[in-house]
């Protein structure tokens, strides 16, 4: 890369697993493909998901409940807010450590806690869609639904999770302090889990029961970061059409144009790869020169050189 590039790295599920132990490991082969950007010269800005997370975080509010009849239930905001801190917690000192491992000691990594303030009267909050938490079988999603109120629907064949609310992100309240810090040359941790929901009220933000779409809020924060490339990172190596049938196609350069038709043809499964593709269409058509990559995780690099990976452009 012949200049300094800025980069938002939206992270993918895989790259923290599912368990505090397999996230102990999982970031540790994530801060080694983050530092390859840095070491590309690039200003990197790293948002990741957090759904097994905040759902394992809510069923620890909950399951502290059923034991002091005192506690009161959690929202869901402050699970977002929990899952943010323990996740940027884990992921800013692995970075730093393979930093210091590269010889790399004076660019400084820091966890932002970021509220996303959400409409109210989006329509998402009358239509549930969002998984969290773990995979259940039919049975137990059954027991939930009954104890807890739950809205468990069955997901991609892999079982049923807890559904919420996923509205779109309108504003992150915190963009001037993360715009700081990425410019005094911080690599910055923000937007975990799509942001803290919050509603503006007058002067206060009232934590809202939702989970907002991580690629949503990375492209978000991307435009009012001014970047140059989203990276969405996920399971694949490209985005396919007809994913997993006899004909499939993998995409290498996708025109907005294009995508929009492909999504339009219904090619994107909702809730998978379709909120990506989306996200990916929205940040390449916002500016000349941005460009949207979304590809795995050990592939960023690749796929910034150009070599891999789907790249959407206006």
């Amino acid at each position: 890369m012949d200049k300094k590039k800025r980069v938002v790295i939206a992270l993918g599920g895989n790259a923290l697993g599912n368990t505090l132990p397999e996230q102990m490991a999982a970031v540790k082969i994530t801060a080694k493909a983050i530092v390859d950007l840095i070491e590309e010269g690039c200003e990197v800005v790293v948002a990741h998901g957090n759904g097994p997370q905040v759902g394992m975080v809510n069923n620890a509010m909950i399951a502290l409940t059923h034991e002091d009849a005192q506690q009161p239930n959690t929202p869901l905001s402050v699970c977002v807010a929990m899952s943010q801190a323990y996740i940027g917690y884990d992921l800013q000192n692995a970075l730093r450590e393979e930093l210091l491992n590269r010889g790399i000691s004076d660019i400084p990594v820091a966890t932002m806690i970021t509220q996303v303030r959400v409409d109210e009267h989006d329509p998402a909050f009358d239509a549930p869609s969002k998984p969290i938490g773990k995979f259940v079988d039919a049975e137990q999603a059954k027991m939930m639904e009954e104890k807890y109120q739950y809205i468990m629907k069955e997901d991609s064949g892999r079982g049923y999770r807890r559904v919420v609310a996923s509205p779109k992100p309108v504003e992150i309240i915190e963009i001037g302090t993360i715009r700081t810090m990425v410019e005094s040359g911080d690599v910055v941790i923000a937007c975990g889990g799509g942001g803290i929901p919050v509603i503006r009220q007058g002067n206060h933000l009232k934590g809202a029961s939702a989970v907002i779409d991580k690629d949503f809020a990375s492209c978000l924060m991307a435009k009012e970061l001014d970047a140059d490339y989203l990276i969405i990172l996920t399971a694949v190596e490209q985005v396919a059409l007809n994913f997993g049938k006899p004909d499939e196609k993998w995409l290498d350069n996708v025109s907005v144009e294009e995508a929009n038709k492909y999504i339009e043809e219904g090619h994107f499964a909702p809730g998978s790869m379709l909120p990506k593709v989306q996200a990916a269409v929205d940040f390449a058509a916002s500016k000349p020169g941005r460009t949207a990559l979304i590809t795995l995780l050990e592939k960023s690099r690749d796929a910034v050189q150009g070599k891999t990976g789907t790249k959407f452009h206006a």
